[in-house]
């Protein structure tokens, strides 16, 4: 087991660009509206929609406004539809990079996308270039305060999970897609409690980066992650 945290290093989520409030809460509504499109509106079995909502309300989102998300997704009310795409590329010292984009306009997005990759020495590649690369988990964060680190370590080991790791606040669980259900269930029978369980994407190769590259490439992956359509930036960068 990993006695620290690659994956907080690696995944490139929403941070101050989200700070204005009408701009977080239209990333939210996409992510509800295009769950609610691809698993169906009901929270029992869409955890993906199940994690938005949650999302939505820990940000204090009014329930109307989850709710006609909900609606507008799963095509039960008018309005805007947003599609799901993922674009790859490589960025500055051969960085692989991964995008989750839900947009309504696929034209104007992938265009403002190859501009960013361009212009800070990356380039966007086709379908498959960078994909193999990324491999679906299971991740689980447990709160490093309120739980037993020995009693995480031996209830993770009974249930087969694939890797533990941490970071600063929390232990960060990794397992299979398929045993997720069943380690949170593990979890929380154990009254351990979870902050939050999803499935995410894990690189199966990293890519060491020279110092000299890592100022283009980290102005590259803000650039990204700032982007109103890009949901999440995935990378398999380190430090060299």
């Amino acid at each position: 087991m990993a006695g620290h945290s690659k994956w907080a290093n690696i995944r490139h989520r929403k941070g101050a660009q989200d700070a204005k409030k009408g701009k977080l809460f239209t990333r939210i509504i996409r992510e509800i509206s295009i769950s609610a499109k691809i698993g169906g509106p009901h929270l029992n079995s869409n955890p993906r929609l199940r994690k938005a909502v949650i999302d939505a309300k820990s940000s204090n989102m009014p329930n109307q406004n989850i709710e006609r998300a909900i609606k507008k997704g799963a095509g039960l009310l008018p309005g805007m539809q947003y599609e799901e795409i993922f674009y790859e590329g490589y960025g500055p010292g051969g960085v692989a990079i991964l995008l989750n984009v839900i947009t309504d306009n696929k034209n104007r997005s992938v265009a403002e996308i190859r501009h960013l990759f361009s212009k800070f020495g990356g380039k966007l590649g086709g379908n498959g270039s960078v994909s193999w690369i990324f491999k679906k988990k299971g991740i689980i964060l447990v709160n490093k305060e309120l739980n037993d680190e020995e009693f995480i370590y031996e209830i993770s080991i009974q249930n087969g999970v694939d890797d533990i790791s941490q970071d600063e606040n929390n232990f960060i669980i990794i397992c299979k897609v398929e045993n997720l259900g069943n380690i949170e269930k593990s979890f929380l029978a154990s009254n351990i409690k979870i902050i939050s369980s999803e499935i995410d994407l894990i690189p199966k190769v990293i890519q060491k980066v020279k110092f000299n590259q890592l100022d283009k490439l980290n102005n590259l992956l803000e650039s990204l992650s700032a982007h109103d359509d890009i949901s999440n930036v995935y990378s398999n960068q380190r430090l060299l």
